[in-house]
C-alpha cells in the first residue's frame, strides 16, 4: 500500500522510491545492513529532514508525516523501514538538546545521521564539565551509517547513581563516530538488514551540553525547545519513540496484505478441484477480517499522533490520559499487525516459504520487531489499567 491520505513532497519522493526498495530487500538482508545506495536515496528524498528543525534546514513537519513515510517504506522492506523509523526520529531528539550540541552536529553536516541504543548498557561518570562514558550498547540499528550515536545510561558519582526525585538520573549521551567503535555481531532471522550491531565506547569525555536527561524530556524542560519553538518538539517522548517502532510493523502488515492478495489472485489450487484461490471463501474471508485489524491499527496509531499535535497547536499540554491512550494502542498495533501477517503466512501455500520471497521475509521481520522491549504489551496494559483504577502505576515510556 504505497499511497495514503497525507500529502507532502517527501511522501511523493518515497512513493517513487518504493519499487527500488522492494528490489533491494533481499540485498539488504544479505548485507545485514542497508546498502549505501539506499541510505543516499532516503537522504535525497528528504526523509530525515522531516523532524529536523527549520533553523537547520529541516521541515519540523507535522509528526504524522514522518510516521506515514515510515509506514510506506516498511511495506516494501521491513529492515529499511525499521531504520527509517530509527533515523527518522533522531533529529527530533537532537532538537531537544542544548543549542551547542545541535551546532556541533548540524553546523558542520546538516545531513548527519544518528543511531541510538537507549537501554542502560553503559554509564557516565560525572566529572568537571561533563562525563566519562563507557559501555557496550547492543542493538544499535543502522550504526554502520551513523555519524553520531545517542546512548542511554545513568549518571554516576562516587560509585553510585545520582538521584533525581528519588530515581536514578538517566539520559542520553551524544557521541561522535570518531569516539566509538562497532562490534558487528548482528546476524538474526529477522530484521537482518537493520545492521543492529553493538556500539562500544571506552572512557570517552562527553561535555555537559551533549547530555539530555529523560527527566527533563518527561517534564518538558528540554533546553532545545527554547530555540526550536515548533510544536512538534513538545510532543511526548513516550508517544514519539514507541510509535516510530510500531509503525514499521504496521507497514509490514500492509505490504504482506498486498503480496498475499496478488499471490492468491494468480494461484491455482489443484488439490481442491482446480479452482483459483481467489474464489475460495476462506481466502476472501481472511482478507476482509484481517484488513479490519490492520486499518484499525493505522487509524488509532495515527489518530493519537494527530490528536496530540492538535492539542499542542492549541497551546495546551498533552494530558497523561491521552498519552496513556496512545501507548496502549501502540502495543495493540503490534499485536494486531503481527497476528495479521501470521494469518497471511499460514494460508499462503508452500511457495511462500522459499528463501527470497517477500512474504516470508516480512513475516520474519515483523516477529523480530515484536521482541523489542517497547512492545511489551502486558506491562503497558497493566500500567493503563492501574491508572484507570486510580492506582499509582510505574509510568514506563509515556
Amino acid at each position: 500500500m504505497a499511497h495514503g491520505v497525507f500529502d507532502h513532497e517527501v511522501l511523493e519522493a518515497i512513493d517513487k522510491l518504493l519499487p527500488t526498495l522492494r528490489e533491494r530487500a533481499q540485498e539488504t538482508e544479505d548485507l545485514r545492513r542497508m546498502p549505501d545506495e539506499t541510505v543516499a536515496d532516503l537522504q535525497a528524498s528528504g526523509l530525515f529532514k522531516l523532524t529536523q528543525p527549520t533553523q537547520w534546514g529541516g521541515y519540523a513537519a507535522e509528526p504524522v508525516i514522518i510516521f506515514d513515510a515510515i509506514r510506506r517504506i516498511s511495506s516494501a522492506c521491513g529492515s529499511t523501514g525499521w531504520i527509517a523509523g530509527v533515523f527518522g526520529i533522531h533529529p527530533w531528539h537532537l532538537a531537544l538538546f542544548e543549542q551547542q550540541a545541535q551546532q556541533e552536529v548540524w553546523g558542520e553536516h546538516r545531513e548527519a545521521l544518528i543511531c541510538s541504543s537507549y537501554a542502560p548498557m553503559g554509564a557516565g561518570l560525572k566529572v568537571e564539565g561533563g562525563f566519562r562514558v563507557s559501555g557496550a550498547w547492543r542493538y544499535s540499528s543502522g550504526c554502520d551509517h551513523a555519524d553520531w550515536a545517542l546512548l542511554g545510561g545513568p549518571v554516576l558519582e562516587d560509585g553510585g547513581p545520582i538521584m533525581v526525585e528519588g530515581k536514578p538520573q538517566f539520559g542520553s549521551f551524544l557521541i561522535p563516530k570518531s569516539e566509538f567503535t562497532i562490534d558487528r555481531v548482528w546476524d538474526t532471522f529477522g530484521l537482518a538488514g537493520s545492521g543492529s550491531n553493538t556500539v562500544v565506547v571506552q572512557d570517552v569525555f562527553v561535555p555537559e551540553h551533549r547530555f539530555l536527561s529523560f527527566h527533563d524530556m518527561n517534564d518538558g524542560t528540554m533546553p532545545g525547545v527554547r530555540v526550536n519553538t515548533e510544536p512538534v518538539y513538545r510532543m511526548p517522548w513516550g508517544t514519539i519513540l514507541p510509535t516510530a517502532l510500531a509503525t514499521p510493523v504496521l507497514g509490514m502488515a500492509e505490504g504482506a496484505r498486498d503480496i498475499y492478495i496478488e499471490y492468491q489472485r494468480e494461484r491455482w489450487r489443484a488439490a481442491f478441484a482446480g479452482e483459483q484461490a481467489k474464489h475460495d471463501p476462506y481466502i476472501t474471508e481472511r482478507v476482509g477480517r484481517v484488513s479490519s485489524d490492520i486499518d484499525a491499527s493505522r487509524r488509532q496509531l495515527f489518530g493519537h499522533i494527530a490528536e496530540e499535535y492538535a492539542t499542542l497547536l492549541a497551546g495546551d499540554e498533552v494530558s497523561i490520559e491521552t498519552r496513556l491512550d496512545a501507548r496502549r494502542d501502540q502495543v495493540r498495533t503490534i499485536q494486531r499487525t503481527v497476528a495479521a501477517i501470521d494469518v497471511f503466512m499460514e494460508s499462503a501455500g508452500a511457495a511462500a516459504l522459499a528463501k527470497g520471497t517477500p512474504l516470508q521475509r516480512l513475516f520474519r521481520d515483523a516477529h523480530a520487531a515484536r521482541v523489542h522491549a517497547t512492545h511489551e504489551a502486558e506491562k503497558v496494559y497493566d500500567m493503563y489499567g492501574k491508572h484507570k483504577f486510580g492506582l499509582d502505576p510505574d509510568l514506563i515510556m509515556v
